[in-house]
């Protein structure tokens, strides 16, 4: 029998589903009800609401039926997680799908990167959508890996996992006509953008929305929202690793105007991901007096809706049958998740097996020329230098100047004000690039904290208090074939390998997370008071955000979008 004549069949009640869900309270997410229905299933779909025989049956006791999360907008490997282990950590918190922007590997090893994360993204109880990264470097002042061409872009366009075009990063460069950027956009045509324009406003907004884009989720004020929903964004609020604006934003969110917002993650992290995941978001939200149903839309529907993704982000005839079940609308506890009808979590067990995907090509990426401590030593060519500030709780930093410690007209680090070395050494190629700067913030009294993870062109990264110490932690870091360590008069005190790409882990969630805490505290033990050290790390050679910061190239003042000169005169 062809199959729309069976789902009709079991939708008219001539024929039992496959399995009904019994006894629920059902969340409309189109009419904004919650009333009492069974849902029949048949195959992969929901054919029925109100009243049906099955199959099997499961009598659902009066909880809520609500369809499967949808995170609209990740890096996917922020969490440091195969997308197998991935799917392992999120599903079971009632995450049946998500869209992954990856263009951290597509900077270190391009489409390699993006064919393994497209098999890796199949065979998995979670549907895995990729955005394609338009700019993979927010700037021309830091050297990385592969990267995607323009010529790329065509093709992947057509690819069934592909969505929209990903973040345009390089805002700056587009306004101020870059060549290359502008190419690029003219190569992708009519297809709508992703924004990701961090302190945008006025005329310069407006003009980066007119060339296409669509969205944005770096509005951090309730002014900044306002303006974009003004000019017809979808506005994705993120809570994540990194931080989130909901708290901001909820304000501006009403009844007329809920259909253009999304919750998203954004960036995660071990720690929470072994708490849940968007389940999470939707229990702060609620908790900050958000209407439960409307959460719910913007987790599901909306993004459906927003990205195209037909028969995704409802309960009703048609759409697939990714479901939740939960006891409650307030901390969005998932007792059972099911995908396109089969029970893949309980209680927040997943119920499946997952198949490894080889990471061809992405292994031994790690290329550094040889390095002696003779590397980092920076003459004292002033009395003062440029000095990059950490700001608590923020990822934006300062530019200060700094008294200069050193000692036979060689800087050294100054423990006593907290003034310390910091150095990114390119690694994609064996240039021999390397930057030398100072940083304030970190507190170490001892040792050094280095990483291959280093937004964007991720590069290895290191703080340290003397050069021996900085020596060994690159060298290490170099000899897992990426990963991150903590290192005091020359002995490793703690480290995690991430030998995919120098970005991501092959084992699963429950050792990452452990290693994680054990580098934290690691460094805390070297006197470092910040709370997340490698994050903070992470994002100082990040020149998409403001205001100085450090790649392999030198000193970036990301305001004036040039390399600067460290010393002052």
């Amino acid at each position: 029998m062809n199959s729309f004549k069976e789902r009709m069949a079991v939708a008219r009640g001539e024929r039992k589903a496959d399995l009904v869900l019994k006894n629920g309270q059902l969340l409309n997410v189109f009419s904004g009800e919650i009333y009492p229905a069974d849902v029949a299933i048949y195959k992969d779909r929901i054919v029925g609401l109100g009243s049906f025989a099955g199959q099997e049956e499961q009598d659902l006791n009066g909880r809520y039926i609500l369809p499967g999360f949808i995170d609209g907008h990740l890096y996917v490997e922020s969490a440091f997680l195969t997308l197998e282990e991935l799917a392992r950590a999120v599903v079971p918190h009632g995450t049946t799908t998500l869209v992954g922007d990856p263009h951290r590997l597509a900077n270190v090893v391009g489409m390699t990167g993006l064919k393994y994360l497209f098999e890796a993204g199949t065979d998995l109880p979670l549907d895995v959508f990729f955005t394609l990264p338009l700019c993979v470097l927010p700037s021309e002042l830091e050297t990385s890996g592969t990267g995607i061409s323009a010529q790329n872009f065509a093709s992947l366009l057509k690819h069934k996992q592909v969505l929209p075009i990903g973040e345009l990063l390089n805002f700056r460069a587009e306004l101020a006509g870059n060549k290359k950027v502008l190419a690029k956009m003219d190569t992708i045509g009519q297809s709508r953008i992703f924004g990701s324009a961090n302190n945008l406003t006025g005329q310069d907004l407006m003009a980066y929305v007119a060339t296409g884009v669509v969205s944005d989720h770096e509005a951090a004020t309730l002014a900044e929202a306002e303006e974009r929903l003004r000019l017809g964004l979808q506005i994705f609020i993120k809570e994540g690793a990194l931080g989130g604006n909901l708290t901001a934003i909820l304000p501006l969110i009403n009844p007329a105007n809920a259909r253009f917002f999304v919750l998203c993650s954004d960036d995660l992290a071990a720690v929470d991901l072994s708490q849940g995941h968007l389940n999470l978001v939707l229990a702060k939200a609620v908790a900050q007096k958000l209407d439960p149903v409307t959460a719910v839309q913007m987790v599901t529907l909306n993004p459906a809706r927003f990205l195209g993704l037909s028969y995704y982000g409802a309960v009703a005839p048609g759409y697939y049958a990714d479901i939740n079940i939960v006891s409650d609308l307030s901390d969005f506890e998932v007792d059972l998740v099911f995908k396109r009808g089969q029970l893949v979590a309980s209680r927040h067990k997943p119920l499946f097996e997952v198949k490894t995907h080889k990471a061809k090509g992405l292994r031994e990426t790690i290329k550094v020329k040889s390095l002696e401590t003779e590397d980092f030593v920076l003459p004292a060519r002033s009395e003062y230098a440029k000095v990059i500030e950490l700001i608590p709780g923020q990822l934006i930093t300062k530019s200060i100047v700094g008294t200069v410690k050193a000692k036979k007209k060689i800087v050294v680090a100054d423990t006593d004000n907290d003034i310390l070395k910091l150095v990114v050494i390119e690694r994609h190629k064996a240039s021999g690039n390397l930057g030398v700067g100072l940083v304030k913030g970190f507190g170490l009294k001892r040792g050094a904290l280095a990483s291959s993870l280093a937004h964007d062109a991720h590069n290895i990264i290191c703080v340290g208090v003397d050069d021996e110490d900085i020596l060994s932690a690159v060298r290490r870091v170099v000899a897992l074939g990426g990963g991150m360590t903590v290192v005091r008069g020359g002995l490793v005190l703690a480290e995690m390998a991430l030998p995919i790409a120098g970005l991501l882990s092959d084992q699963p969630l429950a050792e990452v997370l452990n290693k994680q805490r054990k580098l934290v505290a690691a460094a805390t033990e070297l006197g470092c008071k910040l709370t997340e050290p490698f994050k903070q790390l992470s994002f100082l050679s990040y020149t998409a955000l403001p205001e100085l910061r450090l790649t392999d190239q030198g000193l970036v003042n990301v305001v004036k979008g040039q390399l600067v000169d460290l010393f002052e005169s």
